[in-house]
């Protein structure tokens, strides 16, 4: 199984001259609501970068509501006037990197949230993804590995399993950001012990038995040592 993750451009100057180049091409363009912006493969072309790096900057413009994709039919701008749009990129442009800290309470909000609503929505399908990413992990632990993507899957398994594509999408983006902190501080020492499969165990079988309120304590309970950890880094 692999990890369904956003990946970080490995020039994220790249990518901000891509978006850069879409407003201007909107605003040049006098471009409004509901028009068809140029294909990957045009847009690609025309500014001298890689398909896969045009699509990365239009899927961050979608994800702030900037553009739309429809499948079959293209990529529009999205029901935004010109002055919101600007303003929207401008301050996309000027993201910094997240800090350790900020990424564990971003990620706890969001987890107490879709563990919630997981276990209302939950699928067999999804009991069975959510089941085997607590096997992968269990084994990896048992076997004194480094666990990290496996924890990770575990808990996106649990995000998709919300039935709430942007809650899904915020905990893709940010995911990268977590495996790279979590080895530059090494968590993974912390979340390798014995304890954190029960932990695992116990947020399962509450999303199993569709109890949100149970389903919410118990991961409550798992990120406290993280949270405790995340307090005492330099």
């Amino acid at each position: 199984m692999k990890l369904a993750v956003l990946t970080k451009n490995n020039n994220q100057e790249v990518l901000n001259t891509i978006i850069s180049k879409i407003r201007d091409y909107i605003n040049y363009k006098n471009l409004e609501p509901d028009d068809k912006l140029p294909s990957e493969r045009m847009l690609s072309e025309k500014f001298g970068v890689s398909r896969g790096s045009v699509r990365e900057a239009i899927q961050k413009l979608e994800l702030y509501g900037i553009l739309k994709s429809i499948p079959q039919s293209g990529t529009f701008v999205a029901q935004i006037g010109v002055i919101a749009m600007n303003g929207i990129i401008d301050e996309i442009l000027r993201l910094e990197d997240s800090d350790f800290k900020s990424l564990v309470e971003t990620r706890i909000l969001l987890e107490l949230k879709t563990v919630r609503l997981a276990s209302l929505r939950r699928t067999e399908e999804d009991l069975q993804q959510i089941e085997t990413a607590l096997n992968a992990y269990s084994t990896k632990i048992r076997n004194g590995e480094n666990a990290v993507q496996e924890d990770l899957l575990f808990h996106l398994a649990i995000a998709k399993a919300s039935r709430n594509s942007t809650i899904n999408n915020l905990m893709l983006i940010i995911t990268p950001d977590i495996i790279t902190n979590f080895e530059k501080y090494h968590v993974c020492d912390v979340n390798q012990a014995r304890a954190g499969i029960e932990e695992h165990k116990a947020i399962f079988e509450a999303i199993n038995a569709q109890n949100p309120q149970l389903a919410k304590q118990k991961m409550k309970e798992h990120f406290k040592a993280l949270y405790q950890y995340c307090y005492n880094v330099n």
